[in-house]
Order: C-alpha cells, then sequence, then structure tokens
C-alpha cells in the first residue's frame, strides 16, 4: 500500500513536521485545518461562518487532489474556541455536509496558535475500491 503525502504549502507543515493530508490505500486523513488564505494569513477574522468555510474550502481542495470526492468525508471535528460562535460553525458544516452527514465531533477548545483563529477542522475520508 503507497503512503501519499499532501501539502498545501502552509508554513506551519513544516514547523510541526506534519502533511495537510496523508493518503494510505482507501483512507485519506486531513489535518486540522485553520482559516489561512493562499498567503498564510487569516482569512474573515472576526467571522466564524467565514472562517468555517474557509477551512471546508482548503479541505475540499485537498480531497479533490487526491483523488476523493466529498461524498467520501465519513467524520470530521471541529474544534472551536467559543461557546457562542458554535451555531455559526455548525450552519457552514452543514452548507456542506447536510446531504452527506459524517460522523461529526464538535470540541470546545481552550484556543489555538493564532488568537484570529476561531476554529480548526479534521476529516477522514474512505473510498470503496481505492489502490
Amino acid at each position: 500500500m503507497t503512503r501519499q503525502l499532501f501539502s498545501t504549502g502552509s508554513a506551519y507543515e513544516p514547523l510541526i513536521g506534519c502533511s495537510r493530508a496523508v493518503r494510505s490505500g482507501n483512507l485519506l486523513t486531513i489535518s486540522a485545518t485553520a482559516p489561512l488564505a493562499a498567503d498564510g494569513k487569516t482569512t474573515a477574522a472576526p467571522d466564524p461562518h467565514g472562517q468555517t468555510k474557509r477551512c471546508l474550502e482548503i479541505i475540499a481542495g485537498v480531497i479533490a487532489e487526491a483523488g476523493f470526492a466529498l461524498d467520501d468525508v465519513v467524520k470530521t471535528r471541529v474544534y472551536f474556541r467559543s461557546h457562542a460562535d458554535w451555531e455559526a460553525i455548525a450552519r457552514a458544516h452543514a452548507e456542506v455536509f447536510a446531504r452527506i452527514r459524517p460522523a461529526n465531533a464538535f470540541i470546545q477548545v481552550v484556543g489555538f496558535a493564532n488568537p484570529q483563529w476561531h476554529l480548526e477542522i479534521e476529516a477522514e475520508c474512505h473510498r470503496s475500491g481505492a489502490d
């Protein structure tokens, strides 16, 4: 089984020693994804809904790059900082996953590496018959 690493070029990947995602056969595991623009700056800083949409855009991009589809997502984990934000975050998550309905965890945390981030999202994908 081939192990394939994916990177978005984030400065955090080499600093931490991690990949954006790792594919092993029919499994794709996506690291906690922050709301970063291509230039590495935080997007939609005051808006948890907008930040969620950005995180999911990044996740959708690596899913496609790995040859998977959103329908292959079987689990998401949403780490969020403030209880006041959870409904806006949930609404953005549902805009992508209402039909797919992966297993999910919403977990409130103390904070993130960047205090402008309202959340980070992880995802796991499984595709039947992948090599």
